[in-house]
């Protein structure tokens, strides 16, 4: 249980926040099939494990631990994985590592689009399953560092020396290369979202003039897809920026206690304000898809109009992406 009371309701809050806002976001994806492309795949997976870290924060912050510890197997288990955040911090890092994969797909899908095309077109969903495994494996290999580091002393949980090795080769993998990766990731997918609205071009003078000149159906079809892949984009970069934003005190004060540059105890209050904040980015997502997200608001509206008026889903449907709705086959390579 959290001792500091300040940090007890905020954690409180913010686990009962996170289990609500990404249950609705796994229910909009579940239900509304037009939603239900590659990139969605990884949108669901990121609030599955946020839901999942958004129930251990609300768990870890009201159950209560016996106090003093029991030096046996039990308190040992306590201390090196629930008192060490080390199940905290595993679905912490398998949710950043899903963040750069969803990255990744945009930036083939935009950038190297023939490449993603003889990619992912075959046996897709497979391939989206390997990559979310990928990411369960990649946290399972890089936190168990965590648990090395904590023992019982005097009943109380404490943490130890680490390795220094050990401990700056984690913070570069779980944060330092990550990041590195999806900001090149963001500014190359920015550059040609640019050039591709340079050659779709814009609207011939005589439509805006009011006369009978209109743009190709070729050419209003990819300036629909474009504006769609735009959202898409803007969406997950404002995904990245929360995430600097929450992760980055952290580990920056991880790096500085293994870099020897401050000896710090775990249960500090601005480490304890760092790690509050990495839990706050579990809940904040599904609000930047509900402000940011076209295709997630329709797909909201869809399931929130079913009752009132089963026909009102084809116009959220045909609004999703702002194309056509005889024309769903686009959805799935966006």
């Amino acid at each position: 249980m959290e001792k500091i009371l300040v940090l007890r309701i905020f954690k409180t809050f913010i686990g009962i926040l996170g289990i609500l806002d990404n249950g609705l976001v796994c229910v909009v994806i579940s239900k509304v099939k037009v939603m239900q492309t590659r990139t969605n795949a990884f949108i669901f997976h990121q609030a599955v494990v946020d839901f999942l870290g958004s129930a251990m924060i609300l768990l870890q912050t009201e159950v209560p631990m016996p106090d003093p510890l029991p030096e046996n197997a039990l308190g040992r288990f306590l201390c090196r994985f629930w008192l060490s955040n080390f199940t905290l911090f595993f679905l912490f890092v398998v949710s950043t590592f899903n963040l750069l994969a969803v990255t990744m797909e945009r930036y083939f899908a935009i950038v190297h689009p023939f490449r993603y095309q003889t990619t992912f077109l075959k046996y897709p969903r497979v391939k989206v399953g390997a990559v979310i495994v990928s990411c369960w494996l990649l946290g399972a290999a890089m936190k168990p560092y965590l648990m090395t580091i904590f023992q019982i002393q005097d009943g109380r949980c404490q943490s130890l020396p680490g390795s220094k090795a050990v401990g700056i080769l984690t913070a570069f993998m779980e944060y330092i290369l990550p990041v590195g990766v999806m900001l090149f990731a963001h500014i190359r997918i920015s550059v040609e979202l640019k050039r591709g609205a340079a050659r779709v071009g814009p609207a011939p003078p005589g439509a805006a003039a009011g006369t009978s000149a209109e743009p190709s159906p070729e050419a209003g079809m990819m300036g629909s897809l474009l504006k769609a892949r735009r959202n898409t984009f803007k969406t997950l970069l404002t995904v990245f920026v929360t995430f600097l934003v929450c992760w980055t005190p952290n580990q920056v004060i991880f790096l500085t206690y293994n870099l020897g540059l401050y000896p710090l105890q775990f249960n500090e209050w601005f480490y304890l304000l760092s790690v509050a904040m990495v839990a706050a980015n579990c809940c904040v997502n599904p609000f930047i898809y509900s402000f940011k997200y076209r295709q997630f608001r329709s797909g909201l509206m869809e399931i929130f109009s079913r009752k009132s008026n089963p026909n009102t889903h084809l116009l959220a449907r045909s609004r999703s992406l702002r194309l056509p709705s005889t024309q769903p086959t686009t959805l799935s390579v966006l």
